[in-house]
Order: structure tokens, then sequence, then C-alpha cells
């Protein structure tokens, strides 16, 4: 058995540097032509249902605007049914098919399932889940006068994706679908002020790409991972918090350039929300 294990650990290391140097060229160009193929071949969204969570602004709205162009059928949901009014009149004008607004609260676990419940209802199907709504956080972690007062950062930016997703997996198991979450550079660089949010976020990251593993090939997932984005919500807090800190906003303005610096050394941990067939 000696002799065995002797002849093993001689012959195997350099087999497996052979067999790798004769196979792994072979396999980075099935990779390089499959990468090319799928940036190559958009997926027509035309006629296509699209419910999109915090879709009254910010990254949600301007999803929206984007399927709309292309003919998408559109289903809104967020907190603010008159801002959800004004985008989906908007969406009519741009070209969308169809358009129907469910005001809600994601981290609600009855409204989400109500979300995809009139969805189907109405349009008989669902093609695409855009998870996006989602609050920011504007305070240092010893700040919270009470800590459970973070639970609703977690119960939205996390929990309101993976509810919503848990009901609308069946409905686009049968349609080839297709999930898009919207999660945050913080998830993998640390920012000041957003201790909870990036936990939450980080938390979004690994939950999909675990799930793209379970129910691949049949639902795709894509994981989008911008920087800082100003919308109404994000922007009225960072001014708030840093406007009386001279030293607090450079600190955080460093942070952001450190977090699009970060994020072009590690691009291929960062996988960008590219709408087409993968």
């Amino acid at each position: 058995m000696d002799m065995v294990h002797t002849i093993l650990n001689l012959l195997l290391p350099p087999l497996t540097i052979i067999l790798l140097f004769m196979f792994f060229p072979f396999y980075l160009l099935i990779k390089l032509v499959s990468c090319i193929y799928k940036h190559l071949c958009f997926e027509n969204v035309a006629g296509k249902v699209v419910l999109i969570t915090g879709a009254s602004s910010g990254i949600g709205e301007n999803v929206a605007y984007e399927y709309a162009k292309k003919g998408a059928c559109l289903a809104l949901v967020a907190r603010r049914k008159d801002r959800l009014e004004i985008v989906a009149e908007t969406l009519r004008q741009l070209g969308s098919r169809d358009v129907i607004i469910i005001p809600g609260d994601v981290s609600n676990l009855d409204d989400c399932k109500m979300f995809i419940d009139e969805t189907i209802h109405h349009f008989g199907k669902l093609d695409h889940l855009i998870n996006n709504a989602g609050v920011p956080q504007a305070i240092i972690f010893e700040d919270f006068t009470q800590i459970q007062d973070a639970n609703h950062i977690m119960d939205i930016n996390f929990w309101g994706s993976t509810y919503i997703s848990y009901f609308a997996i069946p409905h686009l198991r049968k349609s080839k679908g297709k999930i898009v979450v919207i999660s945050s550079a913080t998830a993998n660089i640390p920012l000041p002020l957003a201790s909870i949010y990036s936990a939450s976020k980080a938390a979004l990251l690994k939950f999909y790409e675990t799930l793209r593993v379970e129910i691949s090939p049949d639902i795709r997932i894509t994981i989008a991972i911008p920087g800082f984005v100003s919308t109404d919500l994000t922007t009225p807090h960072f001014i708030k918090m840093v406007s009386n800190s001279n030293i607090l906003y450079k600190l955080i303005y460093i942070c952001h350039i450190l977090i699009y610096v970060c994020f072009l050394e590690k691009c291929s941990m960062v996988q960008i929300s590219s709408f087409r067939n993968q």
C-alpha cells in the first residue's frame, strides 16, 4: 500500500499539470465564445411581463423606462402610490404595452404574495422580477438609539427581495424567466455610516449567488453591484449627515472613490446587470 501511495504521489502531480495544459486552453476558448455570444445577443423583452420593486424612483424607475422603450408589460411596486401613478403614465408614453401599479411594502410577507398574485391575475404570467427596493443608512452603528431600529433596513433590503422571490419562483420557472437583483458595492467594500446597509447587501449577494446554483438553468439570476447612486432617498440622508462635518464629508468622499477603484480592480467579482441572455 505504501508503494501504491508513493507511485501516486510521483505520477499524479505531473499528470494533473499535463492534463491542465492540454484542456484548459479549450475551456477558456469555450468560455470566450460563450461570453461573446451572450453580449451580442440581446433578449427581446417586447410583450414580456416585468415586475419591478422600488419602481417609484431611482434605479427602479429608470429600469422601468428602459423596459417600456422596448415594449415590455410592467407591474410597478412601491409604497408611494402617487409616485407610481406618475411613473406609470410616463411608461405608457414611452411605449409600454400595459402597466399596472401595486402599492405596498416589500418587508411585509402578505404584500409580497399580493404583488405576485395581482401580476399573475392581470397578465397571466411573469417573465422578469427586478428586486430593486431598498433603503439607505446614514448613521454610525453605535449611534442607533435602539438597535432594533436597524431591523427595517434588513427587512426591506434583504427579506423584501427574498420574500417576493419565493412567491415568484414557480411562475418564473414556467416562463424560463429571470431575476435581477440590485445589490451594492458596499457588499464587498466597507463604507462608513453603512454598517447594517452593507450587511443587508452582502446577504443579498450571497443569497442570490447560492439561489442561482439551486434554480439554474430554469431561472437565470443577474446581480448588479453599483456604486453610490444619487436618488431622492439617498441624497437627503447623505447631505443631512455630512453637511456639518467637513472631515466626515472628506472621509466618505474618499471611500466613494475607493469603491470605484476597487470595483475596477475586482471586476471579476462583480456581475453587472446587462439584461441579456445568460
